[in-house]
């Protein structure tokens, strides 16, 4: 017998789930997942009984911000608007990818997924559908003869994950500019 979905949150309380989550985000990229529960209640502008709601402990609002990422990138994967070549699929989501706060938060991220996402299902099938996307897009530019051959999937995520750290001595517009410059030259030397 399988369970009963959750019934859908009221509209406050998904805003208030979509802000923890945005203010989370924003904590952690910038200081880590040891970055108190009261913070980012106070940053989301809600009350702490709020965020415990939502979310009972550190493990269950951290396992979301990792999931939602992964959904994201699945997403921005798989969507097709008006036929884009492979190439130009390609382009979409290694943008999205190089988005420095995405970066930040993924590089918070990547201790806890070594240590927690082998005991959890979901973010193993998620991990493992967004790198097969991300893959398949790939293949996908280069069987159009678009990109080179001699480059994988993995491969260019390191290039961005590379690309698209935070430099702690730019400001963060300057950080964004040299990310966007920076992927260009990368997208410009993937190209045949």
């Amino acid at each position: 017998m399988t369970a009963n979905p959750a019934p859908p949150l009221r509209a406050d309380a998904r805003r208030n789930r979509e802000r923890l989550l945005a203010g989370a985000a924003t904590l952690i990229s910038a200081r880590g997942a040891d970055v108190p529960m009261e913070e980012i209640a106070q940053h989301a502008g809600v009350g702490v009984g709020t965020l415990y709601r939502r979310f009972p402990d550190r493990h269950s609002l951290i396992r979301e911000l990792a999931a939602d990422m992964f959904r994201r990138g699945i997403a921005i994967a798989e969507a097709d608007p008006g036929g884009l070549t492979g190439w130009d699929a390609l382009v979409r989501l290694v943008r999205f990818c190089g988005e420095p706060e995405l970066g930040a938060l993924a590089s918070a991220l990547r201790p806890w997924l070594a240590e927690h996402r082998d005991a959890d299902a979901e973010l193993r099938d998620l991990t493992m559908t967004w790198l097969d996307r991300f893959e398949r897009t790939v293949r996908r530019a280069q069987d159009e003869g678009a990109m080179r051959a001699d480059i994988d999937g993995a491969d260019l995520l390191n290039f961005i994950s590379l690309v698209s750290c935070r430099m702690p001595e730019l400001s963060a517009e300057a950080s964004r500019d040299a990310t966007a410059r920076y992927l260009e030259i990368v997208l410009d030397g993937l190209r045949v």
